[in-house]
């Protein structure tokens, strides 16, 4: 899979596929990113197939990778497939491979092609137990057509991360058989308290994720009507799917379960939280803290920490990657930021510092694995996750679900086993954002 193309902005050269398929939506060269847009039914048909055909066309012209579109089950060979950063499966419905192609698409995943499932393709291929991991839940019922109240709860993702925190739509809205929450990262849920007819006792997943035995998958339940291919926030949520299918954005699909906010987004939370130091931070309306001025901490003190692991979501404003911040942990109380510098840990966020300084890096004393970083970390104005695990003296640093760093503390004066988290302000010059941070509780255990 190309794998070299997060940056590409625009396409060059052409290229046409076999005689199963249309002609691309925009020209290519070898190393851009391709997709194929899969939309055979056995079963129910959508009569919003051809505007999710047209609309995933116009996402690729405009986003930098070429479509390909096809009903023809032929494609799926092991020698066509190689040619695709991802598949997406467009409102599929019944059994729409055969055995030997199942066979190509399978080996296809494993090694490393991407899949974005697309409302009806959770009602497609109920006896294929591979796919059925794959796009994570299957199809159960719908009500009727409705509005009601999306959820994101993960608003990092590209496909979420431009959405409000509540997003109100019209759409048909899937039941599904499971609860895929253990299985998938969960993006977004409805408020089942929003609409009628939901049957999920109230923890209903609609968007997910996962890396699934080799690949990537993103499926979305949204996507009944013709009117969500027209409308932006939803053409925004696929192309981020996409985005991060082939590749071109990275994201934390892992699990997660068991957190609990610090903080959510709204000033009430807050409410334990405490400026150190010159500097501060603002929050706008869509829940973002972003530093001004500096050089100080905004840290929790409503509890400190033994073993826990922190997640949160943070982006560098500036375009060179030279804002500077950085999370600290295992530090005591005070009003005195530098306590934090000389009893604490520091997290870097910077991305053009030296390699003990840079991001990702325990700030002094240990550089990430920085071709590992580089890979995981997206560039400055997206969105990227941290996940920060301390366990007795050791640290461990995961970005956008990638393990970069693992510190083991050997100085008594910075005892990782008890401390406060906070987040820098670092200077007039320096903006980084941060969004949703939560924590997670761990059982206490030897280094």
């Amino acid at each position: 899979m190309n794998t070299t193309g997060r940056w590409t902005t625009a396409v060059v050269g052409a290229a046409l596929l076999l005689g199963c398929v249309s002609e691309p939506a925009a020209s290519h060269s070898a190393d851009a990113e391709r997709v194929l847009v899969f939309s055979k039914t056995a079963g129910f048909r959508h009569d919003s197939i051809p505007d999710g055909v047209a609309a995933v066309k116009q996402l690729g012209e405009s986003g930098g990778f070429t479509v390909d579109a096809t009903e023809d089950a032929n494609a799926f060979t092991p020698k066509n497939l190689r040619r695709y950063d991802a598949v997406v499966f467009l409102s599929t419905t019944g059994d729409v491979l055969d055995p030997t192609q199942q066979r190509a698409f399978e080996g296809y995943i494993r090694q490393g092609g991407g899949y974005v499932g697309i409302h009806a393709a959770a009602d497609t291929e109920y006896d294929w137990a591979f796919y059925g991991g794959l796009v994570g839940a299957y199809f159960q019922s719908h009500p009727a057509i409705q509005p009601a109240t999306v959820v994101a709860e993960d608003r990092a993702h590209p496909s979420t991360s431009g959405l409000p925190a509540t997003w109100n739509r019209t759409d048909e809205w899937y039941n599904y058989r499971s609860d895929p929450r253990d299985r998938v990262h969960v993006l977004a849920s409805l408020d089942e308290s929003s609409y009628t007819g939901g049957t999920m006792n109230g923890d209903h997943p609609i968007a997910w994720c996962q890396d699934y035995q080799g690949g990537r998958a993103f499926y979305t339940g949204l996507g009944h009507t013709k009117e969500s291919y027209a409308d932006p926030a939803f053409r925004g949520h696929v192309l981020g799917g996409i985005r991060y299918a082939i590749g071109d954005a990275q994201a934390d699909c892992r699990p997660e379960n068991g957190y609990r906010p610090l903080f959510d987004g709204t000033a009430e939370s807050l409410d334990d939280w405490k400026q150190a130091g010159p500097g501060s931070f603002t929050r706008s309306d869509d829940g973002t803290l972003t530093s001004s001025d500096g050089m100080g901490m905004l840290w929790y003190a409503g509890q400190s920490f033994g073993a826990y692991s922190l997640k949160l979501d943070w982006k560098m404003a500036g375009a060179s990657g030279d804002d500077n911040s950085g999370v600290f942990v295992g530090f005591p109380p005070s009003d005195d930021p530098w306590s934090a510098v000389d009893n604490g840990y520091e997290i870097q966020i910077d991305a053009t510092d030296v390699p003990e300084k840079t991001t990702g890096s325990v700030y002094g004393f240990r550089s990430a694995d920085l071709k590992k970083r580089d890979r995981a970390l997206n560039p400055p104005g997206e969105w990227n996750t941290y996940e920060i695990r301390v366990e007795g003296e050791r640290l461990r640093v995961w970005l956008n679900g990638v393990k970069i760093n693992d510190f083991a503390n050997t100085d008594p004066a910075r005892s990782l086993r008890e401390g406060h988290v906070g987040i820098q302000n670092h200077g007039a010059d320096d903006q980084v954002s941060f969004r949703d941070i939560r924590v997670k509780e761990l059982p206490a255990k030897g280094d």
